[in-house]
């Protein structure tokens, strides 16, 4: 080994196939050990947390069970909303928003273990399992291989014939020794397209758990919003946006039916009569905008925050959509996004 670093001695090359093997399986240990140090981090920004479960899983003990951030918040704004008074509204808001909070905290408790359980402990398990043996393995090859290339430098050497014949033999031994592990390391190695597979289901079922999570988060927030909603809107005077203004449109993704939560629309609740008016009637109307928006396409107007621009609607469109006009601009644009003006 030190003279072939050295650059003295010939080194017997591993074919192209299995040296692709090889980089591959590096290459997949490399990038698996990175995405699950980094969801680690996501499922827990904590790192003395991390650092505590860690070690409580090696001692093979159960970690104390401690609220969460979500749960903590929570806790805090029912204790302050009942010291302030659950008949006032602040109180009351605080109370149900804290009751929200501890919600989203259960949820965010499902997430960490259900992606721990399908889809870190397989990635972990290929870390500390299969590669691990590949790992041996190759070392096994590599030495393998120093016998092989010694065995050859010795028949090099040698010059009587006694020791010619036996090199020879030592070399037939080395090599059938060397090209038999290199079929075992080949072998274990052509196994890694099937672990990027398992890795996939693994990664959907990852990707499932984040949608049902995310689907429940929006779900609980959206019960909140209408709760608060609910409030007399002399509560609501120092706010700088109504909470009765419509919300921009949020459309759920078709795939996340298969989540546990379904996401309710939200367009039908925002359509107000004086929109309903307006598409029933000839003739434009100013409106405010709420929110910006970005066109997705030419036939869309972008819009910016509280500017006020002209719309009208025509035969044959979306109920969610008006015609928008600015100066010599227009293009359609969503009634969530307006409030018709006096």
């Amino acid at each position: 080994f030190t003279e072939e670093k050295l650059g003295q001695a010939e080194k017997t090359e591993l074919d192209a196939h299995l040296e692709n093997l090889l980089s591959k399986a590096e290459c997949t240990k490399l990038w698996t050990e990175k995405i699950m140090k980094q969801t680690e981090v996501l499922l827990q920004p904590n790192p003395n947390a991390r650092i505590e479960e860690f070690v409580y899983e090696k001692l093979d003990r159960k970690a104390p069970s401690r609220l969460n951030n979500p749960e903590l918040l929570g806790q805090y704004m029912i204790d302050a909303g009942n010291e302030f008074g659950p008949g006032t509204a602040y109180g009351n808001a605080l109370i149900k928003c804290g009751e929200t909070q501890k919600r989203i905290g259960t949820a965010d408790r499902e997430l960490i273990q259900t992606s721990a359980i399908n889809f870190l402990t397989p990635l972990r398990n290929f870390i500390e399992g299969d590669y691990k043996t590949i790992t041996k393995e190759r070392k096994l090859l590599q030495n393998k291989r120093l016998d092989l290339d010694a065995a050859k430098t010795r028949l090099k050497k040698a010059k009587v014939a006694e020791a010619r014949a036996a090199s020879e033999q030592e070399v037939r031994i080395t090599q059938s020794e060397f090209d038999r592990q290199a079929e075992i390391t080949r072998l274990l190695l052509e196994g890694i397209s099937s672990t990027h597979a398992h890795h996939l289901r693994c990664l959907n079922d990852f990707v499932e758990a984040q949608m049902t999570y995310y689907a429940q988060c929006y779900q609980y927030m959206l019960d909140l919003q209408k709760q608060l909603g609910s409030f007399p809107s002399t509560f609501l005077s120092n706010n700088n946006q109504s909470s009765s203004a419509p919300v921009p449109n949020v459309s759920a993704p078709s795939v996340l039916a298969s989540a546990s939560a379904s996401l309710p629309s939200v367009s039908n609740s925002v359509v107000t009569s004086g929109f309903s008016e307006l598409k029933s009637l000839s003739g434009s109307r100013k409106a405010r905008v709420l929110y910006d928006y970005d066109a997705a396409n030419s036939s869309e107007l972008s819009l910016l925050a509280d500017e006020v621009i002209t719309v009208y609607s025509i035969p044959g469109m979306d109920s969610d959509w008006l015609m928008g006009e600015r100066g010599n601009q227009k293009g359609k644009v969503p009634i969530t996004y307006l409030e018709l003006l006096n």
